[in-house]
């Protein structure tokens, strides 16, 4: 993947937990699997669950156990992103 990103490591997560992304900017905010990382790190096609966030904050469900990222990026723009994530189950 071309450009800067902001790469949060949730570690292993059961499935089921709440990730909660808190921006000050309109950003795309991924939560993405550990295989899936390694994908958007080298530009080719990954699956991930988000997208760009149009409201601050973000929910999204981890949907099955792994290790787990959340990921954000200006989707090639240029800028600070402002953000904190957190979990709940």
């Amino acid at each position: 993947m071309s450009g800067q990103f902001i790469k949060y490591d949730l570690g292993a997560l059961s499935g089921g937990e709440v990730v909660t992304v808190t921006l000050r900017e309109r950003a795309n905010v991924r939560l993405i699997d550990s295989n899936n990382l390694t994908l958007y790190e080298r530009g080719q096609q990954f699956r991930c669950l988000g997208g760009q966030a149009q409201r601050s904050p973000v929910q999204l469900q981890v949907p099955n156990p792994g290790h787990w990222f959340v990921v954000l990026d200006l989707g090639g723009g240029s800028g600070t992103i402002h953000s904190s994530v957190s979990v709940s189950s």
